[in-house]
């Protein structure tokens, strides 16, 4: 499970890389909440930007990665290669394999083609 000592690793890294942003985006999900993350982001000169909560909307991509991670049932992956892998691996399955409603319960390939 991740925490909010994960969270503040993991952007503590990425602001020491990447350098600070203005914004980070988050959900209100508790490791994004907690008053330590808060009091580090305010301390380097970073605002935080709160997802209302029920606006999945307001962040599409995030959205969208996390129900993919969930279709994967994966939380963990041992390298960015393995993610990688396995992301395009899904990826390619649900544009050519896996039957969509749109495609009249097709896969999207043979829909094309047969069309």
């Amino acid at each position: 499970m991740i925490n909010s000592k994960h969270v503040l690793d993991t952007i503590s890294e990425l602001f020491l890389i990447r350098g600070i942003p203005e914004y980070i985006r988050s959900d209100n999900g508790s490791e994004f909440t907690e008053k330590m993350l808060r009091k580090f982001i305010e301390d380097v000169g970073a605002k935080t930007a709160y997802i209302t909560p029920g606006s999945p909307w307001k962040n599409g991509f995030i959205e969208r990665f996390n129900g993919t991670l969930r279709e994967l049932n994966r939380e963990v992956f041992y390298s960015l290669k393995e993610a990688r892998a396995m992301i395009e691996n899904f990826r390619c399955e649900y544009n050519s394999v896996r039957p969509h409603s749109s495609f009249k319960y097709s896969a999207p390939l043979s829909f094309i083609s047969s069309s």
